[in-house]
């Protein structure tokens, strides 16, 4: 059966919320997470909320991201962060450069590994990121 993640093309899994996004079906089929109509609209989401994790609440690391995206009272987030450092080569508490195209998509990568069972599309992630840099050059 296809990952629930990427049924909804919804990559990382965000979960319904007031906030809208770009390429969002809305309202969403799913009683629980969002929808989008496209994969490279889901890891845009991805990314736009990562920028806003940084940027809002100060989310500089790997460590911190993973803890808000992925809370220790629903996942096995130790095993997460260290899945996602490991792809990126970076230590958990090292600074994430989310301004690095090839940082962030690995990054996006791997979050969507752990969230899906299985590899992310290289080039959906890519696409992702290029929807987003046209909001933020």
């Amino acid at each position: 059966m296809t990952p629930r993640g990427i049924r909804n093309c919804n990559p990382c899994n965000i979960r319904l919320s007031k906030t809208a996004y770009k390429g969002e079906i809305v309202p969403s089929q799913d009683t629980a997470f969002k929808q989008f109509k496209s994969m490279a609209y889901g890891y845009r989401a991805v990314f736009v909320l990562l920028h806003y994790y940084y940027h809002h609440y100060r989310l500089k690391t790997i460590r911190q991201m993973i803890n808000r995206w992925a809370p220790p009272c629903e996942n096995d987030t130790g095993s997460y962060v260290r899945h996602v450092a490991e792809a990126v080569l970076l230590a958990p508490d090292a600074t994430v450069d989310i301004t690095s195209k090839e940082t962030m998509i690995l990054v996006v990568c791997a979050m969507s590994k752990v969230e899906n069972g299985i590899p992310a599309n290289i080039d959906e992630v890519i696409a992702g990121w290029d929807l987003y840099k046209k909001d933020r050059p």
